[in-house]
């Protein structure tokens, strides 16, 4: 896993449980930690659009989704890295300064 790739990852309350949630997720953990810690820091993506909150979610059409979706900046989350189901792709250039401007803004950095 690399920084800013996309990955569908289970995100049901219980790993290995039959209702699986199953959602994409952008890597925002740094590259030296991926290969060596047994989990990882995501920002989940939704379908669930919500106007006029343009630091808290980016807007993602990828031809690595089935549909668009917006990054949800607010909602970090750590998983598992045995959570993680398979690589979807990567966001842009654009993508990436967008999630990285929106995450320096929310977390005061």
């Amino acid at each position: 896993m690399k920084r800013f790739e996309l990955w569908l990852a289970n995100l049901s309350a219980y790993l290995g449980g039959e209702s699986s949630l199953a959602r994409p997720v952008v890597i925002l953990q740094t590259n030296l930690l991926n290969e060596v810690y047994p989990s990882t820091i995501v920002c989940p993506l939704t379908n669930n659009f919500k106007d006029d909150v343009e630091i808290l979610r980016i807007r993602v059409e990828s031809v690595h989704l089935s549909h668009k979706s917006d990054i949800m900046v607010d909602h970090i989350i750590t998983l598992d890295n045995r959570r993680f189901i398979k690589k979807l792709g990567k966001l842009t250039p654009k993508q990436i300064e967008r999630v990285t401007y929106s995450l320096k803004v929310i977390l005061d950095l």
